[in-house]
């Protein structure tokens, strides 16, 4: 065995391999009692432990359907009060796939599952997900169609998407991008700020008969349809890293 610390830990179930490097920097954790630094490889008969507790081996490939709350923060870190894993207070250790802010409800996945993490992720596999939006202003024809046809945001430009008005104020998006806080930055480079934003679908997974703060498992139909949607998915170091839209 060789791997990277990374994906080491994210294949154990612990954390997403993101989660992992953030550990790794904070010093928080060790491979035979020497503190890692990003990049270490984890040889076969390692010791790995993370705030001194030896990383376990994969339980249970666990998949969870999530309705997140406004307030509830998308990480695993036990010393933030509003961790989603302390809300959810699962009896093994999972971990969220991308994210949503705190301020953001709807949908979230969250899995034991290392690699499946970074295959629904990755920004080239065009996995849909759709959100509804209010904003602070009467939405335009203009604004619409900008959204639609890709804002310049962090030094790039969006990809062009559907977007629908719903409401005066209130818009439908579906992406298939992850750049950080996309949707708010895109509105806000237009001149509109995001008053709430609600995930409805990611793939083929909607948020039908789940009632906020609530979860449940996949379907064995639903895992075998994504199963099928990331076949083509690379698993890869570049897996990119949703940081919600």
């Amino acid at each position: 065995m060789d791997k990277s610390l990374n994906k080491y830990i994210s294949e154990t179930g612990f954390c997403s391999r993101r989660e992992a490097d953030k550990y790794i920097e904070q010093g928080r954790v060790t491979i035979n009692d020497k503190i890692a630094i990003k990049g270490n490889r984890v040889m076969e008969g390692d010791v790995v432990e993370v705030d001194g507790e030896p990383i376990k081996t994969k339980d249970k490939t666990v998949y969870i359907v999530f309705n997140k709350p406004t307030g509830v923060t998308c990480t695993t870190d036990l010393k933030d009060k509003s961790n989603i894993i302390s809300y959810i207070n699962y009896k093994n250790r999972i971990f969220p796939i991308g994210r949503l802010d705190k301020p953001s409800e709807g949908l979230i996945f969250l899995t034991n599952d290392g690699d499946i993490v970074n295959k629904i992720l990755r920004a080239g596999n065009n996995h849909e997900k759709e959100y509804v939006v209010t904003v602070d202003k009467p939405i335009t024809g203009e604004f619409i169609k900008k959204m639609g046809n890709g804002v310049r945001i962090l030094d790039t430009v969006t990809k062009n998407c559907f977007v629908k008005q719903e409401g005066k104020n209130r818009f439908r998006i579906i992406l298939t991008q992850g750049l950080n806080r996309q949707i708010r930055r895109m509105c806000t480079a237009l001149g509109y700020n995001v008053e709430t934003l609600k995930r409805v679908r990611i793939m083929n997974i909607t948020l039908a008969n789940l009632p906020v703060g609530k979860w449940r498992y996949f379907t064995p139909q639903e895992i075998q349809t994504i199963d099928t949607l990331v076949s083509t998915s690379s698993k890869t170091e570049e897996a990119s890293y949703d940081n919600e839209e």
